[in-house]
């Protein structure tokens, strides 16, 4: 039998379920980009004010702070408030009403999900077996890997000694989490290959130097050299995702620009790689007699979930799910998590919570029809909330030391 403070908190956070989903709604339908979340943030600000939270808004007006109490070594529960450059197609009330603009990764859920965890927390603050210290970070930019960097500059974990978040996973049915200790996530390179070449009259090529074919030869080499090159046991993934060049179909352009990502597991992997698309963007600059400069831009390292946060998500999702409703990530994931640039200054731990409908088949994240069985939100609040009580229970015998990130 669950303890009745366990009990409590669930009963709390059911009577919130309403409350939880118009939140989550809310946010869907007035989604905001990476570094332009003001008026999200302001919603957020009246919402845990009244909640009774100490808050701070965030650098630039974006991201918000809610602790319980200050002046305490605390556990922090993350999430991300940011939406995507993405048309909403669902037919449903609470889509998208910004053109382009949806909350496609979930980040509208995982806002809802640690409030719905903090109001179970304020609800049951009497009722609780001994007293418990938490930091909601609502984050900005997670999309562009600026949030976490820009919130830890501001103090986000300042006396925070630990970090738990979720990511809402639609591959997995509501009502199941997925959880792994150790690495979780790859890291992550944003990649940009400019080529330089001489423009011309499409009916005269050999009068050119064209940038559109050297960038041809480029992803063509890349795509076949860098599967062969790394051991399938540590695996390198680089993906083009944007090309630009031109304007007419009758003209060869000056120059042509693409844009892509590297993924790796390991830091070496990583070096390796990227000293082989220099070599590779070396030679077709040769061969084509084009100029082609690549610049990397270094995104977020692996997520690495802490051991002992880790069993603590666990053992408290199993007492909401039971044994069966908790799954091992067998796998670490080829995506990228800007949670992981919090983990360079607290330990921390990430899991997947389940959200695709009974019956259902998965809308993909980053899809435009993507959507979730709300249900999960509930549950996801569940775990953070019975997770930050678990924390600090006296029989984990924590020594209290805790990290200042004023000494970042």
């Amino acid at each position: 039998m669950p303890d009745k403070w366990m009990q409590k908190l669930d009963r709390a956070i059911d009577a919130r379920q309403q409350k939880i989903v118009e939140v989550r709604r809310d946010l869907h339908m007035y989604p905001e980009l990476s570094g332009c979340e003001v008026e999200t943030t302001r919603y957020l600000v009246n919402v845990l004010q009244r909640a009774g939270c100490e808050v701070q808004t965030g650098p630039k007006g974006c991201g918000v702070i809610a602790d319980n109490a200050t002046g305490h070594p605390r556990l922090g529960l993350r999430a991300d408030i940011d939406a995507l450059h993405i048309q909403d197609i669902k037919k449903v009330p609470y889509r998208s009403r910004v053109p382009g603009v949806m909350h496609a990764c979930g980040h509208d859920g995982h806002t809802a999900t640690v409030l719905g965890a903090v109001w179970g927390l304020l609800d049951c603050a009497d009722v609780l077996p001994w007293p418990v210290h938490w930091r909601a970070i609502f984050q900005p930019a997670e999309e562009t890997n600026r949030g976490a960097l820009d919130m830890i500059a501001f103090g986000a974990l300042q006396n925070v000694c630990g970090l738990i978040s979720l990511h809402l996973d639609p591959s997995r049915p509501a009502g199941t989490v997925g959880i792994r200790q150790g690495v979780l996530t790859a890291n992550c390179v944003a990649i940009e290959i400019g080529i330089h070449g001489r423009g011309g009259h499409a009916a005269r090529p050999s009068e050119t130097r064209d940038p559109i074919a050297a960038g041809a030869q480029v992803i063509t080499a890349l795509y076949q050299s860098l599967p062969r090159n790394f051991d399938a046991y540590d695996p390198v993934v680089m993906s083009i995702g944007h090309i630009a060049a031109g304007e007419n179909p009758n003209v060869i352009p000056d120059q042509a620009l693409l844009r892509g990502t590297l993924r790796t597991l390991s830091a070496k992997a990583q070096t390796r790689a990227m000293d082989r698309i220099l070599k590779i963007a070396s030679g077709a600059g040769n061969f084509t007699d084009t100029r082609i400069d690549v610049r990397f831009s270094v995104g977020p390292p692996s997520v690495d979930n802490d051991p002992a946060l880790t069993d603590l998500i666990r053992q408290s999702a199993a007492d909401v799910l039971g044994a069966a409703g908790v799954q091992a990530i067998a796998e670490p994931s080829m995506g990228g998590e800007d949670f992981a640039n919090y983990l360079a200054h607290v330990p921390g731990s990430l899991f997947r919570l389940g959200c695709m409908p009974a019956g259902g088949s998965a809308t993909p994240l980053h899809a435009p029809d993507f959507d979730i069985d709300e249900d999960a939100l509930t549950i996801g609040a569940k775990i953070l909330a019975r997770s930050v009580v678990n924390y600090f229970a006296p029989s984990r015998n924590k020594n209290g030391d805790c990290h200042d990130a004023t000494r970042i």
